[in-house]
């Protein structure tokens, strides 16, 4: 039950076959009674003919009627309770066939009139139900006129025998009928639900990146649904590109009274009050952190699906720059991108944020090296701190190892909270780590850190971009 209510293919199916079923039982019914209607009429025409068979035995000169008693129309009506029976009334007189044995026909109506018909059920010897033919006539002319009454009767059974033996026969083809229409009552629903699955199919376009929208190439009676999807998305892409820009505002906002107290701290130095010149420049540091960080989440784009980035060319720009950077000049900076290389579904800008970010905290605490790989891999890919193999999968993995100090175990999952820095120089704010785990889970990625016994290992796990895939 609970698979019909979560299936709608199912759901139509059983629909469907619960009115087929149906629709056969009344025609089965309705073929039943128009059957034993129909063989009602023959046994009325064979009873009327032998009743007209009997008036022919019947002399109107002599009125004994004794060649009605020698009539053979059939040997059953010698048998007793055979199921055929006759009765003939000739005014007082009435002489029945020997079947009847016994008893005697009362049908519940007077004779009809001459010449006249009347089919009627009768009750019969032992409970029978019979069907008569009830026949009125005249014999004789003038004062020799006598009313002459013909019963034949015959019983039932033999219609509702025929009714079963007709059902029997008629039930095997029914079923044959029934599979039938219900391959087609599925054929048609699997060709009717189609536009659903190229629903189905979109909407994983448009999560892959493969699609911006879901588009008008749809049937006009799901066209309204693929319509109120698509202004879903645009509704949500203005009220996001509005929060972005409150947020860049509110960051650009503080930007000048930061500014300001830092001239502040300045002028306290510059009169000798060291210490609350450095409280007051501490605190400014950490609140331009808080700022850059939004300004950085302001900045991150909220469409990372039509986004692709090539991962090793913006890393090899990035470790020119890093390379005549004062730290970063005195470190081997060694990058390992074996083929095949695949892009990113993120941002190039959103990237280089947050890979500038990983690359600084690796330049601050590394001793003499840092080592990038990129590679690829499945869903799971990276989660050892490899890099890949370079083999196909769905997943874009890179890999940042310094051969510094490490982090301590017991810390190691506080390094991408807002604000928390284990950088014992001083230099660092705690956001660089934060803002990298921002973008990579806007882009629908993932940040891992281990320690690596030296240094720390940071794997950054991106999606493909759908045109890679």
């Amino acid at each position: 039950m609970t698979q019909a209510r979560g299936s709608l293919r199912l759901r139509l199916f059983l629909a469907g076959a619960a009115a087929v079923a149906v629709a056969l039982a009344i025609a089965a019914l309705v073929l039943s009674l128009l059957f034993e209607r129909h063989a009602q009429r023959v046994m009325v025409a064979d009873l009327d003919a032998r009743a007209m068979a009997l008036v022919a035995t019947i002399d109107h000169h002599d009125l004994s009627m004794a060649g009605v008693r020698q009539n053979r129309l059939d040997p059953q009506y010698e048998l007793p309770f055979s199921g055929k029976y006759w009765q003939v009334t000739l005014g007082g007189r009435m002489i029945q066939s020997r079947s009847l044995w016994d008893f005697t026909l009362r049908p519940q109506e007077p004779a009809p009139r001459p010449g006249q018909l009347r089919v009627e059920r009768l009750q019969g010897p032992q409970g029978a139900q019979l069907v008569a033919v009830d026949r009125g006539l005249v014999i004789g002319d003038g004062a020799d006129r006598v009313d002459l009454r013909v019963i034949v009767a015959q019983d039932r059974a033999g219609l509702v025998g025929a009714r079963r033996d007709f059902l029997d026969e008629l039930l095997p083809y029914l079923a044959l009928l029934a599979a039938l229409l219900m391959a087609a009552s599925w054929a048609q629903i699997t060709i009717g639900l189609q536009p659903l699955d190229r629903i189905g199919t979109q909407i994983a376009a448009l999560a892959r990146g493969e699609r911006a929208r879901m588009g008008p190439d749809l049937p006009q009676e799901v066209g309204p649904l693929a319509s109120q999807i698509d202004h879903l998305l645009d509704a949500r892409e203005q009220e996001l590109d509005r929060a972005r820009r409150r947020a860049a505002d509110l960051a650009h906002g503080f930007k000048t009274p930061l500014q300001g107290l830092m001239g502040d701290a300045q002028l306290l130095r510059n009169r000798g009050d060291d210490e609350t010149a450095d409280s007051i420049e501490a605190l400014v540091a950490a609140m331009r952190g808080i700022v850059d960080r939004e300004l950085t989440r302001a900045r991150i784009q909220s469409d990372h699906r039509r986004s692709a980035t090539d991962v090793v060319a913006l890393l090899e720009r990035m470790l020119k720059l890093m390379r005549r950077l004062p730290r970063g000049a005195d470190l081997d900076w060694q990058l390992a991108a074996p083929p095949p290389h695949s892009p990113a579904r993120i941002d190039q800008q959103d990237l280089t944020e947050a890979l500038g970010a990983l690359l600084e905290n690796a330049m601050r605490h590394a001793v003499s090296a840092v080592a990038i790989t990129v590679g690829a891999g499945d869903d799971g890919a990276g989660g050892d701190g490899a890099g890949g193999d370079g083999a196909g999968g769905d997943r874009v993995t890179i890999t940042i190892r310094d051969d510094g100090q490490g982090v301590p175990p017991d810390r190691l999952d506080q390094l991408v909270r807002r604000g928390v820095s284990l950088d014992r120089t001083g230099q660092g704010h705690g956001f660089g780590l934060s803002i990298a785990q921002d973008i990579l889970s806007a882009a629908g990625g993932e940040l891992r850190l281990v320690n690596a016994n030296p240094g720390l290992l940071v794997t950054l796990i991106l999606q493909k971009a759908a045109a890679a895939r």
